[in-house]
């Protein structure tokens, strides 16, 4: 299963999978609008990959097959505060 990649012009480290180059009809209209001008980055052969690098490989493979798309948001900032407490010496 081919897989195209596009990077978020508007959200840092944000990226939509999608089956077809440049095919955004699955892709919710509101999404594309937050989403910003698709930019294209890569091709990857989901059949012969066992692993992603921001993405779970199997949500990536499910998203696709049920809505046709796969949204990757970054991950959560960290909060300083709780690594501080975490960290705090007793």
């Amino acid at each position: 299963m081919l897989c195209m990649i596009y990077r978020s012009s508007k959200r840092d480290q944000t990226y939509l999978y999608v089956e077809k180059r440049d095919d955004f009809s699955a892709v919710p209209d509101e999404l594309l609008k937050s989403f910003g001008q698709p930019q294209f980055s890569m091709v990857i052969n989901l059949a012969t990959r066992t692993k992603l690098a921001g993405a779970d490989i199997e949500k990536v493979r499910e998203a696709l097959s049920s809505q046709g798309y796969y949204l990757q948001l970054p991950p959560p900032p960290e909060s300083l505060l709780k690594l501080h407490l975490n960290n705090k010496p007793e």
